[in-house]
């Protein structure tokens, strides 16, 4: 989802817009005029957007060449589009028009990948992103170069990264993805780093990254993220000591290192962006009842189709709107039994036809595919929530907004007290032991993506503005996710592997800060619909289920889309402009406290040996008593316990 959350689409890159410096370059003056063009770009948008995106989900559902060149073609045609309309806006003279007025023609005039001038860069860039995410949609590694015993990352790799304890296959898996879809698209990204670039100065920007950026209308933007991040680094630093404890337990000083970084390969994720997998091994009361209702889903057979209709019940009883047919008729909800390839990444469509909207999602029937299925379907109540805006304001008001909403309401949605009200736990055990353990299951997901979700973008920011040439790619991935992240390539890498390439968001060309942000935001966002719901207690007790006040605060901000830049929506569900830490931290106080006093002892950080590195994984083969490859996956696809991340 995306973005994971908001899908951005090659054919729909340009319209990704954004805001820059006002440009009054043209001649007419006549305000009457501009509202006519706005109304005709409007009505043909509306046609020839639905019409090329069908094109692009074509594809992402049924991965072919021939879909993957309709798809390129496709994008050329939209991009052509979208240079004719801003060479029309460019015509007026907005000197005196209306805010609105202006704000619709400004966001006409800035393109994307559209604004290239090269007809032919445009369409090698477009061939790259295609080539790029194909290789990733449909890699996978093969256990002894077999080639019938490969497997892709969802289900199988995901799994084995999920579940496995074995520190030699889990190298396997992590390693093997990074061969089959890292080194590969190296040569390819530096190309398309260079066309990126051309892009951004084509919209008014000095690269690609100061771009992106300019999408929040905020100057400082990196500057406000850094300030959040450092907040919340103590948060994240108290977890890390606390679970690299728990994992020198299960593999021993061989592999960690107590004052050290943690192997990135152990943290139960392929990119250690989320530890929840971890959670049978770091849970502080393991005699308590866990918050994990993947048994309680498989054993009462939940269907896909009825973890959306669940999710589709918690919107309603909100007062929100309710998921059109349409979206029950197309939405792609099952990874395709019939052989085709598909892109499996979840993420919400709009086709801004004001009819169609989707999720593609190869969901599973486990907890966190339950959440994920929340996530996604808030991408597209948004969507349904600002459907009457003109086109260029069928965006979320800055994308981590987009990516918070169906989060927030996760927050509620994962609670104890709401999976029993839908009877989904049997029991809701009150004190103060079971609110630890629930606590500690949220920061597993909450806490530790918070530096990934800001370093992502900030490799890419130094790869587009050439402080990060092509040949210290990986050399300075792996600085960042020492620096931010505390871990460390399990073996040395070299610039012969392509390491960030493994993460779909890098080869698929999607923004990150937007997850940084959101995993903030949403803490705001859930404090103040709790206060509309009328409930009291701590945060994480919060369940605003049923609460059509807490629905229509929501409902409200998400009516404006873009119309307004990103303070004004956020003042408008949270009474303030900016963005704040403060009630992610007092949502996770009580975890903080007890955390602090664990870790008494521990070394608190990763600086404390800084040389060391851990014993050379062994050639895994599929051999040995539990973990062999049979039994791995056989155990895994019968079990259906572990956690996808699937969000970002």
């Amino acid at each position: 989802m995306f973005t994971m959350g908001l899908k951005t689409l090659i054919v729909f890159g340009s319209l990704v817009l954004a805001l820059s410096s006002t440009v009054y370059a043209g001649d007419n003056s006549n305000e009457t005029q501009a509202i006519m063009f706005l109304e005709e770009y409007n009505e043909r948008a509306q046609t020839v957007y639905p019409e090329s995106i069908e094109i692009s989900w074509t594809y992402n559902t049924d991965i072919t060449e021939a879909n993957q060149q309709a798809m390129i073609d496709s994008s050329l045609e939209v991009a052509q589009f979208a240079k004719d309309m801003q060479v029309q806006a460019q015509q007026f003279n907005r000197t005196g028009f209306s805010y609105d007025t202006n704000r619709q023609l400004e966001k006409l005039l800035y393109i994307g990948d559209a604004a290239m001038e090269d007809p032919d860069q445009l369409e090698e860039l477009n061939t790259l992103q295609a080539q790029m995410e194909t290789r990733y949609s449909t890699g996978e590694v093969c256990l002894n170069n077999s080639p019938d015993q490969c497997l892709e990352l969802e289900p199988g790799l995901t799994r084995i990264m999920a579940t496995s304890r074995n520190y030699d296959e889990l190298f396997w898996a992590w390693d093997g993805w990074r061969e089959a879809v890292g080194a590969p698209a190296r040569e390819d990204y530096r190309r398309y780093v260079e066309l990126k670039n051309i892009a951004a100065q084509a919209n008014d920007q000095p690269d690609c990254g100061a771009y992106w950026r300019s999408w929040y209308e905020t100057p400082d933007l990196q500057a406000q993220v850094e300030q959040l991040y450092n907040q919340l680094k103590p948060l994240y630093q108290q977890l890390h000591a606390y679970v690299r404890r728990k994992l020198y337990n299960v593999y021993g000083e061989d592999f960690i290192n107590l004052r050290g970084p943690i192997p990135a390969h152990i943290l139960g994720n392929m990119w250690a962006q989320s530890w929840t997998n971890l959670l049978d091994l770091v849970e502080p009361y393991p005699g308590k009842p866990t918050v994990d209702i993947t048994p309680s889903l498989v054993s009462k057979g939940y269907t896909p189709l009825q973890m959306f209709q669940v999710s589709d019940e918690f919107f309603t009883s909100l007062g929100l709107i309710e998921m059109p047919q349409e979206f029950w008729d197309k939405s792609m909800i099952e990874k395709p039994d019939d052989g085709r390839s598909v892109v499996c990444h979840a993420s919400a469509w709009d086709f801004y036809n004001q009819i169609d909207f989707r999720i593609k999602q190869c969901t599973d029937i486990t907890m966190d595919d339950f959440i994920t299925v929340h996530h996604e379907m808030g991408h597209v109540e948004y969507y349904l929530q600002y459907k009457e805006q003109p086109v260029v304001y069928r965006d979320g008001a800055n994308p981590g907004f987009h990516e918070a909403v169906g989060d927030v309401l996760a927050l509620s949605v994962s609670t104890p007290q709401h999976l029993y009200a839908v009877d989904l736990l049997d029991t809701v055990v009150e004190d103060d032991e079971a609110d630890i353990n629930y606590l500690m299951s949220m920061a597993l997901d909450k806490i530790a993506f918070l530096p990934f979700g800001y370093l992502m973008d900030l490799w890419r920011w130094g790869v587009f503005d050439g402080s990060t040439p092509s040949s210290k790619y990986n050399e300075d991935w792996w600085k960042l996710r020492l620096e931010y992240q505390g871990i460390i390539p399990p073996m040395e890498r070299n610039e012969g592997d392509f390491d960030p390439a493994a993460k779909y968001h890098i080869p698929a060309s999607v923004p990150y800060i937007r997850y940084f942000i959101s995993f903030v935001i949403q803490f705001q966002f859930h404090k103040s619909l709790c206060a509309a719901a009328g409930q009291e207690g701590p945060l994480y007790k919060c369940d605003i289920y049923q609460s059509e006040e807490a629905g229509t605060l929501l409902a409200d901000m998400l009516k404006f889309g873009s119309s307004r830049p990103w303070p004004e929506a956020m003042e408008a569900i949270t009474g303030q402009r900016e963005m704040s830490a403060v009630p992610l931290v007092e949502y996770f106080q009580p975890l903080i406290d007890w955390l602090e006093e664990q870790n008494k002892n521990e070394y608190i950080g990763w600086d404390g040996a800084p040389e060391w590195r851990p014993a050379a994984p062994g050639v895994w083969t599929g051999a040995g008593v539990a973990t062999s490859y049979s039994f791995t996956v056989l155990f895994v696809l019968l079990l259906g316990s572990f956690l996808m991340t699937k969000r970002f």
